[in-house]
């Protein structure tokens, strides 16, 4: 009796190439036909109905009818983002050999908790080459994780854990305590919050503090903040501050608030997901040295460096503190962490959440050596040179007005005839239409965010791809399009 060829099996390396080779084709032509596709085409409503209904298959189907189920209604429905006119959020196309780095990480199929193996080590170099890039002293540790939310959950995690001022691992935060107080803008990521809500702290633990014209954190609005806390018998336990906030691109006076913290003996947590790797660049690199200052940083490899998703990081200053408030190694797991030993050293779980962890590394390994520092500066510079190409023609045209300051390489702006700018709604449904129509219009694609009641429209480039001529196209796309809006309101 011979196996069917869907069952789970050893594939012969002759079906391993001929598999291989056209999925290669596949990538090839996809990431090449892009500019040429719309950026982006909703689902259509009968494939969604498709995919939301079927039952689970029975019988397995031969690889490559698998596959050439794949090419006809999955790979023709992308996000968008690989695409050069794609300017929404901040999602960055893959950098090719990233995507070929994810393939051979599958094929090793490490377990990446721990063990002598060379993917632990390769996940050491990664956080060592950024902690190198961001000045941190040898004694910090880092760890890869899915995205910035879970960067910063790992860091504050470590701060309650040092902060808290008792065995937070032992007691919980169930006996009676000092209030623990966190510190954020109106403009930090929302995952400050789900993070303090899972540790326990609740959202009313929460401070805002007020930000200056230039959408940065005030750090006398900040001290203050900490010493009426202080004074009601609270405990300020961390810091939040933003290098590049994702509606603007703003960077928190980090070398300030790192002073406050220093005072006031609080824990400086700063979440760069977007705008960490800016430190590369001639216009940013004096700002974002004070990184150096901060106790803990999170980035991700999978926006601003092009690396594909998931590739989060987070850096932690004081490795120990950071062992303390995750470690828990069972007898099996234990091991005398020797360099010549099975188990190699310590091991990775015990400084995060994760147990089961995938060899994110050698994504962020092979597009680190392969790009290096040099590309990805050019690569950061091009970007932001897109941001400030885009404001120029902005500017150009009297129906469109830019929102200031413009921060990294994010750009917001709108549609606002002088005539209507006194009206603040209207000219909010307007600039919705026209985004919904520009989105599916498949020309390019921005995002929008929401600024003191305003709808602006948002572009962020974080885009190797795009080129001058896929700026030039947009604001005049847009200023038809706010014509079009006006007309069907009025």
């Amino acid at each position: 009796m011979t196996m069917d060829e869907s069952a789970v099996r050893e594939w012969t390396s002759d079906e391993i190439r001929s598999f291989g080779y056209r999925v290669v084709d596949l990538i090839a032509r996809h990431l090449t036909d892009l500019p040429e596709r719309p950026v982006f085409q909703p689902v259509p409503t009968d494939l969604q109905r498709k995919f939301l209904s079927s039952a689970p298959p029975e019988n397995g189907l031969p690889a490559h009818d698998v596959l050439g189920e794949f090419e006809r209604e999955i790979e023709p429905w992308p996000f968008g983002n690989g695409h050069p006119r794609f300017f929404g959020w901040v999602n960055s196309p893959p950098a090719v050999i990233g995507i070929f780095a994810d393939a051979l990480a599958a094929a090793m199929n490490a377990s990446c908790a721990g063990g002598n193996h060379a993917a632990m080590y390769v996940e050491r170099e990664v956080t060592n080459w950024f902690a190198r890039l961001y000045g941190f002293p040898s004694g910090a540790a880092g760890l890869l994780v899915s995205g910035g939310s879970m960067a910063s959950l790992t860091a504050l995690a470590v701060a309650r854990h040092v902060k808290a001022g008792f065995d937070i691992r032992a007691k919980g935060l169930q006996q009676p305590h000092a209030e623990l107080v966190v510190y954020k803008t109106i403009e930090g990521h929302g995952c400050t919050q789900k993070a303090i809500e899972l540790l326990g702290l609740g959202r009313d633990s929460m401070r805002i503090i007020g930000h200056d014209s230039q959408m940065r954190m005030m750090p006398a609005s900040l001290e203050a903040a900490i010493e009426a806390d202080k004074a009601a018998g609270r405990l300020p336990m961390a810091v939040v501050a933003s290098a590049g906030t994702v509606n603007t691109g703003a960077i928190d006076p980090i070398e300030s608030l790192a002073d406050v913290c220093e005072r006031h003996r609080v824990w400086l947590h700063v979440d760069g997901a977007y705008g960490a790797p800016a430190i590369l660049s001639a216009r940013y690199r004096h700002q974002l040295a004070a990184l150096a200052r901060c106790n803990s940083l999170a980035l991700d490899p999978h926006k601003w460096l092009y690396v594909p998703v998931e590739a989060g990081l987070v850096l932690i200053r004081d490795a120990e503190a950071m062992r303390a408030t995750f470690s828990l190694v069972p007898p099996y797991l234990r091991t005398d962490g020797s360099s010549t030993g099975v188990g190699g050293p310590p091991w990775l779980s015990e400084y995060g959440f994760q147990q089961t962890r995938s060899f994110r590394a050698l994504k962020v390994w092979m597009c680190l050596k392969h790009h290096g520092l040099a590309g990805y500066r050019a690569a950061i510079e091009h970007d932001i040179a897109m941001a400030d190409r885009l404001v120029d023609h902005v500017r150009r045209l009297p129906d469109l007005e830019v929102f200031m300051p413009q921060g990294l390489s994010i750009v917001c702006f709108r549609y606002a005839p002088a005539s209507w700018r006194a009206e603040k709604q209207r000219l909010n449904d307007v600039n919705k239409a026209l985004l919904e129509r520009l989105q599916l219009g498949g020309r390019a694609f921005l995002s929008s965010t929401i600024i003191d009641d305003t709808l602006w429209l948002r572009a962020c480039f974080v885009n190797f791809r795009t080129r001058d001529t896929d700026v030039d196209l947009v604001p005049e796309l847009v200023a038809a399009l706010g014509a079009e809006a006006v007309a069907a309101v009025s």
